[in-house]
C-alpha cells in the first residue's frame, strides 16, 4: 500500500497532531501549540485538531484507493523491447499540509508523484524498439528525412500552428548538404536524431562499414547541430543484431514504427489520415517522409491522433518511463 518510509512519516504525523490535541485540552490554551515551531505540524496547520486527523484519514484512503503501480520494461516475443511505464500515487505528506491551507470549500488539491518502473529500457541490452507503452497515451511521428527538401518547411509550419514537436531522423549525407534546413528544423523545437550516412541495407554491410554509417552520422550531428545522438533508425527498417549491437555499443538505442504512412506511394492525403486516424493506438511511432501526401496530410492526423484522447511526444518522450501529467491525460 505504501512504503515503508512513507508509513513512518505518515505515522509520527498522525501521531504529533494527537499529542498536540491532547496537550492542548488539558492546558486549556491554544499558546502551547503556538510554541510548537519546531514539531512536525506547525499551529497554522492545527487549528482544529479533530479536522486534521479527520483530513489525514480521509487522504491516506484516497492515496491507498488511487495508487497505480509501475510497469516494467520488457522484452516481447513480438515487439521485442517495450519501454516501462512509471507509476503513480498520492504524496500524503505534501497533500495534507496543503489542505491545511485551502478554503474550507475548496476541494482537496492532491499532489501526485511518480513511483518509478524498476526495470527500464537501459536495463534490457540490445535489442529493437517498435512501440512505447501501451499504457502510455502518447505517441509520436518518426520522420526519415533523405530527400523531399520542397516539403520540409510546409511540414514545420503545421507542427508549430498544431503545437506538435516530431522526431527527425536524417540522413548523414543529406546532412552534410543541407546544415541550414536541418537547424531550422533544431530551431523548431523538435528531436534529431540518427538515420545512417548514406541509407543503406543495414543488414547487408560488413560490421566495419556499419559501424562507419552509424558513426558518421552521429559525430555529424554533434559537429554541425551540436545534437548528442540518442536513437537510430534504421533506413527502410533493415537491420540484424549486428546493426542493434553497433548502435548500442555508440550509447543508440534502435527504433523502428509501429503505423507506417506508406507516404513514398503518394498515396492521397484524406487516405493517409483515414489509416492514421483508424489505427493508431497508445505508444505507437508513426513513420512518415517529407513528402506530398505526409505534408497534405499532417494537420489531419494529427487532429485524428488528438480525437482519440492521445498525445503527440518525440521519440524519446513516448518511449520514456515518465507518465503523462494527471493535467493532460
Amino acid at each position: 500500500m505504501f512504503g515503508s518510509e512513507s508509513r513512518k512519516k505518515i505515522a509520527v504525523l498522525t501521531a504529533t497532531v494527537a499529542s498536540i490535541s491532547s496537550l492542548a485540552v488539558i492546558t486549556g490554551s491554544v499558546d502551547y501549540v503556538r510554541q510548537l515551531s519546531h514539531s512536525a505540524v506547525m499551529y497554522d496547520e492545527v487549528q482544529s485538531t479533530a479536522v486534521d486527523v479527520q483530513l489525514l484519514e480521509r487522504i491516506q484512503a484516497e492515496a491507498a484507493q488511487n495508487r497505480v503501480e509501475p510497469i516494467d520494461a520488457k522484452v516481447d516475443s513480438v515487439w521485442k523491447a517495450i519501454p516501462g511505464y512509471n507509476g503513480r500515487e498520492i504524496d500524503v505528506e505534501e497533500t495534507y499540509r496543503r489542505a491545511l491551507k485551502r478554503k474550507s470549500v475548496e476541494e482537496i488539491p492532491y499532489v501526485y508523484r511518480e513511483i518509478p518502473a524498476k526495470v527500464t529500457l537501459q536495463d534490457l541490452g540490445p535489442h529493437p524498439i517498435y512501440r512505447g507503452n501501451p499504457n502510455k497515451p502518447m505517441v509520436s511521428l518518426m520522420i526519415n528525412v533523405a530527400w523531399g527538401n520542397e516539403y520540409i518547411k510546409p511540414m514545420l509550419h503545421t507542427l508549430e500552428t498544431e503545437g506538435v514537436k516530431a522526431t527527425f531522423f536524417l540522413d548523414g549525407s543529406w546532412l552534410s548538404k543541407n546544415r541550414e534546413l536541418a537547424l531550422d528544423i533544431v530551431n523548431g523545437g523538435h528531436e534529431v536524431e540518427n538515420h545512417a550516412y548514406t541509407h543503406p541495407n543495414m543488414s547487408q554491410l560488413s560490421a566495419p562499414r556499419a559501424e562507419s554509417e552509424i558513426t558518421r552520422t552521429q559525430e555529424l550531428l554533434k559537429e554541425s547541430l551540436g545534437v548528442t545522438n540518442t536513437w537510430f533508425a534504421p533506413p527502410s527498417g533493415d537491420y540484424n543484431q549486428q546493426t542493434v549491437q553497433l548502435a548500442h555499443a555508440r550509447g543508440l538505442k534502435t527504433v523502428l514504427w509501429t503505423l507506417d504512412t506508406v507516404d513514398w506511394k503518394h498515396p492521397p492525403a484524406q487516405a493517409v489520415v483515414d489509416k492514421i486516424s483508424a489505427k493508431v493506438e497508445p505508444g505507437f511511432l508513426i513513420l512518415m517522409h517529407p513528402t506530398d501526401s505526409s505534408s497534405q496530410a499532417l494537420k489531419g492526423m494529427i487532429q485524428g491522433i488528438r480525437a482519440k484522447g492521445l498525445h503527440i511526444g518525440t521519440v524519446s518522450q513516448t518511449l520514456s518511463p515518465e507518465r503523462v501529467p494527471p493535467s493532460e491525460s
